[in-house]
């Protein structure tokens, strides 16, 4: 008896030992804090630079390159005069497109959730479009001469590489920014115009006395333009090599730029983005550009 008494006693006094022991622990700890931090916002202040890739696709006119070599090479002659030579080829847009890549590198500035910022950007494209025209035409001019004119022209322009300087804003959402910009470009063309001329023509008039003459020796027709001419028959005659006038320059052409896109946050320091950019070149020799970017980057901001 005594000893069931005492291991009675022994497992009460164990017991409340224990519980006081577990009245002591903090269970906090164990069910972890009541709410989670709020996550850091982003700062979008700062330079940052860095690299893009994308497809850029080049629409290109030639509407007027031809008009002033063929109008310099013909001026003060009834081709130019009477059959408006200059005016005669128009040659066809064309669009080119292909890889493009480069670097860019700005400066933000951040009120709230409003950013604003300049940015500058460099890409390198190297693609070019051609076009051909080719066109004849024959007129009776005033003088009684059966006058024809004869072109043959190629154009071409290929942009090397441009750049912008532009202003953007954007208004933060977090890690993101939706963004516009928009601005200057610069850029450097490749422009090759060349155009064959053969202009010739013979005393209609004069020729056609002479097929209506019974009598008497034929009159010298009178001709321009050919290698050699056949009194009896000029369409047996051979017209002269052409004459070919051209130019090949590079020039440095300015534009106008306009884009869109959204930057996405990675850390307070590396930013991603997509972009849709476009850019406008000025007329430069009756030659017209313009560019359609989409491209991708990644930058680390300071």
């Amino acid at each position: 008896m005594r000893t069931l008494t005492l291991a009675l006693l022994t497992t009460l006094t164990l017991g409340a030992v224990t519980g006081a022991h577990a009245a002591d622990l903090d269970y906090g700890v164990l069910r972890g804090p009541d709410y989670e931090p709020e996550a850091p916002l982003i700062d979008w202040n700062g330079i940052y630079f860095g690299g893009h890739g994308g497809y850029t696709s080049a629409a290109m006119g030639f509407a007027n390159s031809f008009q002033p070599l063929v109008a310099n090479a013909l001026r003060a002659t009834t081709a130019e005069t009477v059959l408006g030579a200059s005016t005669l080829l128009s040659p066809q847009a064309v669009r080119v497109g292909g890889a493009s890549y480069g670097a860019f590198a700005g400066f933000n500035y951040q009120f709230d959730e409003t950013v604003v910022g300049v940015e500058v950007d460099y890409t390198r494209f190297e693609r070019g479009g051609t076009t051909t025209d080719a066109i004849g035409r024959f007129k009776t001019t005033g003088d009684g001469f059966l006058e024809t004119v004869s072109l043959s022209g190629l154009a071409s322009t290929r942009i090397e590489d441009y750049g912008t300087i532009r202003a953007r804003g954007g208004w933060a959402f977090g890690n993101l920014l939706p963004f516009v910009t928009g601005g200057l470009a610069i850029g450097r063309a490749q422009v090759v115009d060349r155009v064959s001329i053969n202009d010739y023509g013979y005393d209609q008039a004069t020729y056609k006395a002479n097929v209506a003459l019974t009598t008497g020796q034929p009159a010298y027709v009178n001709n321009f333009g050919y290698a050699s001419f056949n009194q009896t028959n000029p369409a047996n005659s051979r017209v002269a090599a052409p004459t070919i006038v051209g130019r090949t320059t590079t020039k440095v052409v300015g534009g106008v730029t306009l884009g869109a896109g959204i930057e996405y946050a990675l850390t307070q320091n590396i930013l991603l983005r997509g972009e849709y950019q476009y850019v406008l070149f000025n007329d430069f020799d009756g030659h017209k550009v313009n560019l359609n970017t989409v491209r991708g980057g990644a930058a680390v901001k300071f």
